[in-house]
């Protein structure tokens, strides 16, 4: 269960989403992608909860933070992973305070 991870940055790295950092002496890169070492399924499930958010206008809060970050000038796929970053965060803290989601 959600238990057996205590941040919900353990469960952000189980599902892949995390950004892999490129550094090396001096060098630092300005472009990180997603790791994808976690599960796949997970990610996929994750991707098309996000979709079906986005495009359905099911989940006011995750336009708004897609909306938001797009104004900043990322591009859509960077922002995808984003929203799926945000949605585990909401996820792992609605299993661990046991509570529904509620829309903003």
């Amino acid at each position: 269960g959600i238990d057996r991870f205590h941040h919900p940055k353990k469960l952000v790295a189980f599902s892949g989403v995390d950004p892999r950092v490129h550094e090396s002496g001096k060098f630092k890169a300005t472009q990180n992608r997603m790791t994808k070492r976690g599960s796949s399924k997970l990610r996929q499930a994750l991707y098309t909860a996000v979709l079906c958010g986005l495009r359905k206008s099911r989940n006011t809060r995750l336009i708004a933070f897609y909306q938001s970050n797009r104004e900043e000038g990322k591009p859509h796929k960077v922002v995808m992973g984003a929203c799926m970053n945000r949605l585990i965060h909401w996820i792992f803290y609605m299993l661990k305070r046991k509570e529904a989601f509620v829309e903003a």
